[in-house]
């Protein structure tokens, strides 16, 4: 094999590494993570949270401790949906579920506020108030609280 034929293969395998790699990292986004990562995810989610009154920080920014996101469907339409959390400590009392259609022209949130001291032994889920950001419809509000039902420690 010609030093010209080793350094067209060395070339294709590279390409192909790198391909795979970003295959392997599509859906690892972090709720904490697209507002910087992405222009359209920032537009988008300002439109959500500027009509909206007394948001925290936390939820504006989306900053705090966040987890994987999940690409779920809804009613035929892909969406990146993932928890947040003002810090990881405070998660059981104060969280948000995102969800962002897969091309970023729409946003819907759940914030989640359980009272703080609540007893272990009491079930957050009756104690919870729920926010939806976004006007999501039925299915989507379904959603959010669907993937709230996947925490262990929510019941």
């Amino acid at each position: 094999m010609g030093l010209k034929h080793l350094h067209a293969l060395t070339l294709a395998l590279l390409g192909s590494a790198s391909v795979t790699a970003m295959a392997a990292n599509d859906g690892q986004s972090r709720a904490n993570e697209l507002l910087s990562s992405n222009a359209e995810y920032r537009e988008t989610w300002s439109s959500v949270v500027k009509k909206e009154e007394r948001l925290p920080d936390w939820v504006i920014n989306l900053s705090g401790a966040a987890e994987q996101m999940n690409a779920v469907t809804e009613d035929g339409d892909k969406y990146l949906v993932g928890p947040l959390c003002e810090t990881q400590d405070t998660c059981r009392n104060k969280r948000l579920i995102v969800a962002f259609s897969l091309d970023r022209s729409h946003a819907y949130a759940m914030l989640v506020e359980v009272p703080a001291g609540l007893p272990a032994d009491k079930s957050p889920t009756r104690h919870a108030d729920y926010r939806f950001l976004g006007k999501p419809d039925e299915g989507m509000q379904g959603l959010l609280k669907e993937q709230l039902k996947k925490d262990p420690n929510w019941y």
